[in-house]
């Protein structure tokens, strides 16, 4: 790890985004609760926010933060046709007040979000991809605001 001892607590924001693309039937399904393992976005923002919280256990070299708060949320990018899947995107906030960002763990929350809805779907649907995770925004410590996008949100 990196020693961030000198450093001076700042709040920090992190935003990551990601999106699965699945057939339109298997998004039908998923918002009629039809889905036999139960409320997939109900269970996938639960999975990411404890995936979050863990972020230090799954990554070797990051550090154990204390959130402040972490959320996700899902939305329907494309109903998705015949001609094109359906898209569903992801956007995790991570937030703390500290001594290193929380990049990683807006990271981690929103693939394993992404990895929950894939496995609570893949029993109709074993063609879904999860794709386009990234990075979007930080902010905090040293280097302020950073967006690496033009669509990431405001803090």
């Amino acid at each position: 790890m990196v020693d961030v001892s000198a450093k001076a607590d700042s709040a920090r924001v992190a935003i990551a985004k990601g999106e699965v693309t699945m057939r339109a039937e298997t998004l039908a399904l998923i918002r009629a609760g039809k889905i036999e393992k139960g409320q997939v976005f109900a269970v996938a923002r639960v999975a990411g926010i404890l995936a979050a919280k863990r972020t230090h256990e799954l990554i070797p070299m990051c550090h154990p933060l204390l959130l402040t708060d972490i959320a996700i949320d899902f939305e329907i990018l494309s109903e998705g046709d015949a001609r094109a899947p359906a898209r569903v995107g992801i956007v995790s906030t991570a937030k703390t007040f500290g001594k290193t960002g929380v990049e990683m763990e807006a990271l981690v929350a929103v693939t394993t979000a992404a990895l929950t809805l894939y496995d609570m779907a893949k029993a109709v649907d074993r063609a879904m991809r999860i794709e386009n995770v990234r990075l979007v925004l930080k902010q905090g410590g040293k280097s302020g605001l950073v967006r690496t996008e033009s669509s990431a949100p405001p803090t």
